[in-house]
């Protein structure tokens, strides 16, 4: 049986150590490394995702981490069940290199495939987004709704550019395009972890993006869910960890949203 109270607690433990990491190199980066062409790495991202991987093991010492910058670490040992923590210690590393708040770190539990636990925080702003499985989403304790727009063209929406865009460029421009013609507005913040959070607290309506990673989603997944919000990916297929395109909405433009993606 899962104590989920003491998952969401150590979860939140973990992300205010995160936070407190993220908080110092603000500003202070040394230097600013690639891991791709464009894909950034700061001593922020280590250092974050050392810290909520240390107060993890420090109460779950046989649970499973999957974790950005540091991959699997397969230690679980209990009869069978499958426990995993899904970790992106700094998304947004190119906002943090610039110097911009729009950052957070993304923590997710998941029990025998299904996450049922997600806790984001910007440390800049100080609002912490959890959820648990079946028992809404909050933002510092108050319970949070999605939007109840239902009209694509009084929406505001939100994506993101995947780092490396070969192959795929065009259909991520045709996409743009058909939202732009369709809807209010659309932003572009570059933390897919806050975009599914400003979904579940009604900021935006609907979110997408490709080449999404499980650290990127996980817990924004959930959050959004428990907020009232659909995610899928652009063929409505329910939400998996693994795939690599996602749009989330209130649930009332979601059909809406889905033509969109269509090209």
């Amino acid at each position: 049986m899962i104590d989920t109270d003491k998952i969401l607690e150590t979860g939140i433990k973990a992300a205010f150590e995160s936070g407190r990491i993220l908080r110092f190199y603000l500003g202070n980066l040394a230097e600013i490394n690639k891991k791709g062409e464009t894909d950034l790495v700061t001593k922020a991202d280590i250092e974050s995702e050392k810290i909520i991987t240390e107060t993890i093991r420090a109460i779950y010492p046989n649970h499973s981490i999957l974790a950005e910058e540091g991959g699997l670490t397969t230690n679980d040992t209990s009869s069978g069940q499958s426990n995993r923590w899904i970790i992106d210690p700094l998304d947004g590393t190119t906002n943090f290199a610039h110097q911009l708040p729009l950052f957070c770190c993304s923590i997710a539990f998941q029990h025998e495939n299904e996450i049922i636990t997600g806790i984001v925080f910007n440390p800049v702003t100080n609002e912490l987004f959890t959820a648990v499985k079946n028992g809404g989403a909050y933002l510092n304790g108050a319970k949070i709704k999605v939007s109840g727009k239902n009209d694509l063209k009084e929406s505001l929406l939100v994506t993101g550019f995947p780092y490396d865009t070969n192959g795929i460029i065009d259909p991520i421009v045709k996409r743009l395009s058909n939202c732009l013609k369709a809807a209010q507005g659309i932003r572009r913040l570059g933390s897919a972890a806050l975009d599914l959070c400003y979904i579940a607290c009604g900021r935006f309506d609907g979110f997408w993006e490709q080449k999404l990673k499980p650290w990127d989603t996980a817990a924004g997944y959930l959050i959004a869910s428990e907020a009232g919000g659909l995610v899928t990916d652009f063929a409505n297929k329910p939400f998996q960890t693994e795939m690599n395109e996602l749009l989330a909405t209130n649930g009332l433009i979601h059909s809406q949203m889905i033509s969109m993606m269509r090209i």
